[in-house]
């Protein structure tokens, strides 16, 4: 098998103050989830009314963004075990710098989807994957604590995004806004990651051969199969996830709830993720990332279960469970592989796991879509409770102890 050089985990260093780290990249991380993920959901219809281009394919930029991210994250994780995550994470603030100043000077469907590219690539270099994997190389083991505050931060995204986009788009239009998105990733995204996180210089004297990571490397070693195991279980979750997150609202009216009731329920998503987060901060820090994944996936099926009653008062605790579940989901997204692999090519498992996850959120809208327009809300929900109830079932093959390479 084909061995690659890589470094061992910069361990806690002293002058790395972690708690001023988390806030930066957390701040990042608003930022970069705010102007990406979810700012169709606030400049595609503006976008779609003023060039004439269809609905679909404007929020279609953000599934060939995530394509391409999907693409491109398995060489992000492996720079990011090579060299530290400081360049990868300041390369990801100037792509979205170009990227968005691309759309907002945009004016025909090609150039928007190049625009998309770029910020394809650069999601895959400065979203969660690359900060969980820039934070295990920093900290090694011990970085649980810092992924879990991290994620708790990041949260927020939608919270303070939607509104500050919103506003910037009834103020000075969607071109403006894309641009004033633009100058914050060159002059708040860019210094951040370029001067707080800290860099690779310090090496050991002597590098450590681990076994190669590729995709194409695998063999039907123990480790190997259970490394394919998380990333099945990941990918389907994210299908499930981002298949909801986008259709929630129409699923709810199919299920007779009022429109101004099921934008309430929708919020609730938002309060019970953080909730969670901080549960497993406070909480369930102790425990190990695998009964957090097993309680993630459980509250979820809980959740989507309870929703197909349609009764108004129960989607609400249907949605807080879906919502904490979820929560704490992606924490375990980042934590699960660091304790059962351990820090040793972190970033080249992260990237790799993120490639599947990144394809099956481009996907997955598409996928319900159809199934809600073909079958109805009930179907949907028990295809997607269906899956969750595999992932529940596969959390139990999963080990509680870090496993020996």
């Amino acid at each position: 098998m084909d061995v690659s050089t890589v470094t061992l985990p910069e361990q806690i260093h002293p002058l790395i103050n972690r708690s001023r780290l988390v806030w930066a990249m957390g701040f990042t991380q608003i930022l970069a989830w705010g102007s990406t993920y979810y700012l169709p959901a606030v400049l595609a219809s503006p976008i779609a009314k003023e060039t004439g281009w269809s609905i679909t394919s404007v929020v279609g930029g953000l599934s060939w963004g995530l394509l391409v991210a999907g693409a491109s994250s398995p060489a992000v994780g492996r720079q990011i075990d090579r060299r530290g995550g400081r360049s990868v994470l300041a390369a990801s603030s100037l792509l979205l710098a170009l990227g968005m100043l691309l759309m907002g000077l945009a004016d025909n469907i090609a150039t928007y989807y190049v625009a998309w590219t770029l910020i394809g690539v650069a999601m895959a270099a400065g979203l969660y994957d690359a900060a969980f994997s820039t934070l295990g190389r920093l900290f090694g083991e011990s970085a649980r604590t810092s992924i879990t505050g991290l994620t708790l931060l990041g949260g927020f995204a939608s919270t303070l995004g939607w509104p500050v986009i919103a506003g910037l788009e009834s103020w000075i239009g969607w071109r403006n806004a894309c641009l004033t998105l633009a100058a914050a990733h060159l002059l708040i995204g860019l210094p951040t990651h370029a001067l707080l996180i800290p860099g690779s210089t310090r090496q050991p004297p002597h590098p450590v051969m681990v076994e190669s990571t590729d995709a194409s490397e695998f063999r039907p070693g123990t480790t190997h199969q259970l490394f394919l195991l998380i990333a099945a279980m990941l990918t389907v979750l994210a299908l499930v996830v981002s298949g909801i997150s986008v259709h929630l609202l129409n699923v709810l009216q199919q299920l007779g709830i009022a429109t101004a009731v099921a934008l309430a329920i929708g919020m609730v998503i938002g309060p019970a993720q953080v909730l969670a987060r901080v549960a497993e901060f406070s909480i369930g820090r102790n425990l190990h990332p695998t009964w957090s994944a097993r309680a993630g996936v459980l509250l979820c099926l809980i959740g989507l279960g309870l929703l197909i009653s349609g009764l108004p008062w129960l989607a609400f605790v249907a949605i807080a469970l879906y919502g904490a579940g979820n929560g704490i989901l992606t924490i375990a997204r980042g934590t699960l592989p660091l304790a059962l692999f351990g820090p040793q090519g972190y970033g080249v498992r992260m990237g790799l796991l993120a490639r599947s996850v990144l394809v099956a959120q481009a996907c997955g809208p598409i996928a319900a879509a159809y199934v809600l327009d073909s079958f109805g809300a009930s179907v949907l929900l028990s295809v997607m409770c269906g899956l969750m109830l595999l992932c529940f079932i596969a959390t139990w093959s999963l080990p509680t102890t870090q496993k020996d390479k």
